[in-house]
């Protein structure tokens, strides 16, 4: 009886390390593959951070617009070789004060039919010059791009570059955006870049741009109607939107997991997220030229922010664009000028004409 009591113990500790020793393994695989064990391995951002080009990217842009663009060290690491398949080159023919940059997708039809009636009109203010252009990739459904032609040639707004259009190619069409405002409309004064599903008050943005500091207090001065039409110095270097401090997901199931190799550092560069943002003609033309020096990254806002980082340019931060859905009110619309969230173009089309005719849009 007593050796087959111990037999039992002896089986039941077996049974038990067993199964520690199962914990462990599962509860060591979880920590690995939510990223836990990775943080461990970060550099630290703010001592350690080093990018390639590992060379003085300011230099690199004032030699390129000079005309000297590929002298060591700045050997250019990018090239943007997309044909470029639809374009309306009459669409910048004059000076304009605002380009507005729509980073849309190729079925979004309904979407940009209604941002054309809002905040895409470009008629909408007679005293301030404004274009609007749809940006996108191509697709191999052969249908998806005879409705695009048709819709090119009917509207004639439609920029599309010869890269697939999906998700993680964003960077391409942000970076072939900024090409083609650098290429195709650079006498704009400001270029203002959205999603397609964003309500956007295209006065706001206006009103912003003339005093960012200060919006929107400064709309209440009783000075105001005798400030200058444009603050803004003319060369003013600005990026613009809202502005975000964050870390890297290293939780594998993550849509936006990055890897260590990919990226080491504990922090990402200061960021403006993608989805509405606002630059000078002068932080244009740096970001454009200076994308060939600053090695590529998939997410567009982050590769934004590297390049800003780069070329010594800190984002300004703007709490007046909002990246979730602000909750929707007449008063608490007036002074905003972006909102995600609008994917609904029913909903956008009330929205923005309801703050229209309340004269904030």
């Amino acid at each position: 009886m007593l050796m087959h009591n111990m037999a039992n113990s002896v089986y039941s500790l077996f049974k038990l390390k067993k199964y520690l020793k199962y914990v462990v393994i599962v509860s060591l695989w979880l920590l690995y593959y939510f990223g836990v064990f990775t943080h461990f391995f970060e550099l630290d951002y703010y001592s350690q951070f080093v990018y390639p080009l590992e060379t003085n990217i300011s230099k690199c842009v004032m030699n390129a617009q000079s005309g000297n663009s590929d002298q060591p060290p700045c050997s250019k690491i990018n090239t943007l070789q997309y044909d470029l398949l639809l374009s309306n080159d009459t669409k910048c023919n004059r000076k304009i004060h605002l380009l507005i940059l729509v980073k849309s997708s190729l079925n979004h039809f309904d979407r940009r039919r209604t941002i054309r009636r809002t905040w895409g009109f470009e008629n909408r203010f007679s005293d301030v010059p404004t274009r609007t252009v749809f940006v996108l990739g191509k697709s191999y459904d052969i249908e998806l791009e005879k409705r695009i032609k048709e819709e090119y040639e009917q509207y004639g707004d439609i920029v599309q570059y010869d890269f697939i259009d999906e998700y993680y190619n964003n960077t391409i069409k942000t970076m072939n955006a900024i090409k083609w405002a650098s290429t195709h409309c650079n006498d704009s004064r400001f270029y203002f870049f959205s999603d397609d599903d964003m309500y956007v008050s295209i006065k706001n943005v206006l009103r912003y741009l003339r005093n960012p500091t200060e919006y929107p207090e400064y709309l209440s001065k009783e000075v105001k109607g005798k400030q200058s039409k444009h603050i803004l110095p003319s060369d003013i270097v600005l990026f613009t939107g809202y502005v975000f401090h964050s870390s890297p997901l290293r939780h594998q199931i993550s849509k936006w997991y990055v890897s260590l190799s990919e990226y080491p550092y504990h922090m990402w560069p200061p960021y403006v997220t993608a989805g509405a943002y606002m630059l000078s003609n002068a932080a244009l033309a740096k970001f454009y030229y200076g994308s060939s020096y600053v090695k590529r990254f998939r997410f567009d806002d982050i590769y934004l922010g590297l390049l800003s980082k780069k070329l010594n340019i800190k984002p300004l931060h703007c709490e007046h664009i909002y990246f979730y859905k602000k909750h929707y009110s007449i008063s608490s619309y007036k002074y905003v000028i972006a909102s995600h969230g609008y994917d609904d173009s029913e909903e956008l089309l009330n929205v923005w004409m309801e703050q229209k005719s309340n004269g904030n849009a």
